[in-house]
């Protein structure tokens, strides 16, 4: 029987009609013994019973399998979505891993489905054998599964929790594919899909939708000898992106690679060692840390570098954690991100908090009693910009989505001007509201392309900044001004002008009368809006002149009302990000080449 995705045949004996048995394929004529299996490596024969070889199938099909895999798992409710989504990551790691094996012509693959051998004298009932079959298999992909964890350790640290009988129900799904041989962009557009589908349900935010991660990678100048990270890497996106982005460029180093064996092993090379060695990421869930695993793994690796811990933790911590020690400050060229928004982080609940600038509240530069004190609390997104700053190298590119309370909230002016200082800002894109709807996020967004100023630079413009406060205070001769206002207002209360006292009050019984309170709270106030007159006279004027102090520079500016998807994530007829990426890709080279 068939299921247009998945053959079953069964043998069913004329003794017993009702007792069917599971056999790998349906005997040729002549053949008086099956094998007990039916994919074999370059295919063959066994006792004149003909093996195949693993088929390569189409993106729909891959795509189909991977669905109805997922379904199986989850359908039945023992397993949520979520559940069932990281066994078949396990069971997609054991095909993968069993089509790499060593091999010789004929000799069966693992990742399939044995028939149990009867005793010689049939005595088993066709349960006992099913049973067998499944306890057989699953011992074999266990082992599978755990020769890989050997190799890769980080990619799964559970063990793989389906009974036998699921277990089956996914490989019968499997078992004929080959993955391996599949077309590359094939089988990466597949999982892509299928897991597309998943991580717009309750994993939205770890989804940033495909035209936006294209359109950053995109405009950037990333090149085999980059390295790049990802500092909040949900399932892969920018880094497969990225990853692509190499390709393309081993396409046009090694054109003939498709006919010509000596290009074809270069072009591979080319992309691949970037994989392997370029591209970084940084998941704080560890199961979305096993998923980007898989995708890289899918996309024919670059998984060694992707590691589930906390991004926001310092470098040295990071590299204890992980094991892997190129996690180093001032040590990537590129930064491509999209981090968690409205999470907070509190002082009292992390003690990294404490290595960040924008975790402090700065010094006031018009209130002389003012000092740098911790915050509370800080938006991760804030203090993301600074961590990728760190990772940096000097020139190198970060390429973030920020909420556009960043770039407009007057609270958070103390973020525009660490930004300043610490980069050139190259570009602003402003995203429209249904930008991330289909993912379950409403906030509206932007993208900001900065590029890393040279540490003598941000001490230059911190140093200019600091200069021309001191010129402006001196110039409106500050201190004086503000002594001044403190006297009137002491001489306003100590006169009581303004305050009927028929009583004639003084000392204690007059500072405790209510009205008395209310008077000195109000002069009070009115001196204080004196000095918050004054304060906002020097910052205007601060304002204002900060532009003529600092250097000049063009920064891109645009704004795309329309980028190929509505709210719901329906394909638009237009995306204006095309027309965008081409213009701000040529004013990154312009900068590159010191032109602007």
């Amino acid at each position: 029987m068939t299921s247009g995705i998945k053959d079953q045949y069964y043998q069913v004996p004329k003794e017993k009609p009702k007792d069917r048995i599971t056999i790998p394929d349906i005997p040729r004529f002549g053949v008086t013994k099956l094998a007990r299996y039916k994919y074999a490596k370059g295919g063959g024969k066994s006792n004149g019973q003909q093996l195949f070889e693993l088929e390569v199938v189409t993106e729909d099909e891959l795509t189909r399998r991977f669905k109805q895999a997922h379904q199986s798992l989850w359908g039945g409710g023992q397993l949520n979505p979520s559940e069932a989504f990281d066994e078949l990551d396990k069971l997609i790691f054991c095909k993968l891993w069993d089509e790499k094996k060593p091999r010789k012509k004929g000799e069966p693959y693992d990742f399939q489905i044995f028939q149990a051998s009867d005793d010689e004298n049939n005595q088993k009932t066709a349960q006992e054998l099913e049973q067998q079959t499944n306890e057989e298999l699953n011992q074999r992909i266990k082992a599978l599964y755990n020769e890989g964890r050997k190799k890769d350790p980080e990619v799964f640290r559970d063990d793989i929790r389906l009974s036998p009988e699921k277990l089956r129900t996914v490989v019968g799904y499997l078992e004929r594919i080959n993955l391996g041989k599949t077309d590359l962009d094939s089988k990466g557009r597949a999982f892509e899909t299928f897991m597309g589908s998943f991580f717009r349900g309750d994993f939205g935010q770890y989804f940033t939708p495909r035209v936006i991660v294209k359109f950053i990678v995109d405009v950037l100048p990333i090149t085999h000898e980059s390295l790049v990270l990802d500092t909040s890497c949900g399932s892969g996106g920018f880094l497969l992106h990225a990853l692509d982005k190499v390709r393309r460029e081993a396409d046009e180093y090694y054109p003939d690679h498709k006919t010509d064996p000596d290009e074809a092993k270069q072009h591979y090379q080319h992309w691949h060692d970037f994989a392997a060695n370029n591209l970084f990421g940084i998941e704080i869930n560890e199961q979305i840390a096993r998923v980007a695993k898989m995708n890289m793994i899918i996309h024919d690796d670059g998984h060694t570098n992707v590691i589930a811990s906390d991004g926001l933790r310092d470098s040295e911590d990071l590299i204890k954690r992980s094991g892997n020690d190129r996690f180093k400050y001032n040590q990537f060229n590129f930064i491509i991100t999209n981090p968690p928004f409205g999470s907070v982080i509190k002082q009292t609940e992390q003690a990294y908090m404490n290595q960040y600038g924008f975790a402090l509240k700065p010094e006031d530069w018009l209130n002389p009693k003012s000092k740098p004190a911790p915050r509370e609390t800080q938006s991760t997104e804030i203090l993301f910009i600074e961590q990728c700053h760190q990772f940096l190298v000097e020139g190198g590119y970060l390429a973030i989505v920020v909420p556009d309370g960043i770039l407009k909230n007057s609270s958070l002016q103390y973020v525009r001007d660490g930004i300043e200082e610490k980069y050139r800002i190259v570009a602003v894109l402003s995203l429209p509201q249904t930008a991330f709807q289909a993912t379950g996020a409403g906030v509206k967004s932007s993208v900001l392309f900065l590029k890393k100023h040279t540490q003598s630079q941000t001490d230059k413009i911190q140093s200019q900044k600091m200069n021309l406060q001191e010129q402006i205070k001196i110039r409106h001769n500050y201190l004086k001004a503000l002594e001044k206002i403190d006297n009137d207002k002491k001489r306003h209360i100590r006169d009581l002008r303004g305050f009927e006292n028929p009583q004639s009050l003084s000392g204690k019984a007059l500072k405790d009368l209510e009205s008395y309170k209310v008077w000195k709270k109000e002069v009070t106030a009115e001196y204080n809006e004196k000095i918050d007159v004054l304060k906002e006279t020097l910052t205007e004027q601060y304002t204002e002149e900060k532009q003529q102090v600092l250097d000049d520079y063009p920064i891109f500016m645009a704004i795309a009302d329309d980028i190929g998807y509505d709210a719901t994530g329906k394909p638009t007829s237009t995306n204006e990000l095309d027309f965008i990426s081409q213009e701000l890709a040529r004013f990154i080279e312009l900068i590159e080449r010191g032109e602007v």
